[in-house]
């Protein structure tokens, strides 16, 4: 591996990630894959909405499931206009004539 000196030093490389809860690992893959696969744990790692959203849709696809029902309702749910007492009122028109 190397000197004593290169050991401590990816030891307390690997104990950084560790703490802000990264680890390093390896994946094979095609060679023209490794720029997406690179770009794909970037943003992973950045741990924001988005990548929540290409986690999501990472395992959804990877694991061959149908989508989960119920995933419109639960977006409404979480809308900031819940309980706001908003009642929408729409006029009545009688439409229009039409010939057949």
């Amino acid at each position: 591996m190397g000197s004593k000196s290169q050991k401590r030093a990816i030891r307390n490389y690997r104990n950084r990630l560790q703490m802000r809860g990264m680890a390093r690992f390896e994946v094979l893959g095609l060679d023209g894959d490794r720029d997406l696969i690179r770009s794909l744990a970037r943003r992973l790692a950045e741990d924001g909405p988005d990548a929540a959203r290409l986690r999501a849709a990472v395992s959804q696809t990877v694991s061959g499931e149908p989508p989960r029902k119920g995933g419109i309702l639960e977006a409404l749910r979480r809308s900031p206009l819940v309980g706001s007492d908003i009642a929408p009122v729409r006029q009545f028109e009688a439409g229009r004539k039409v010939e057949l």
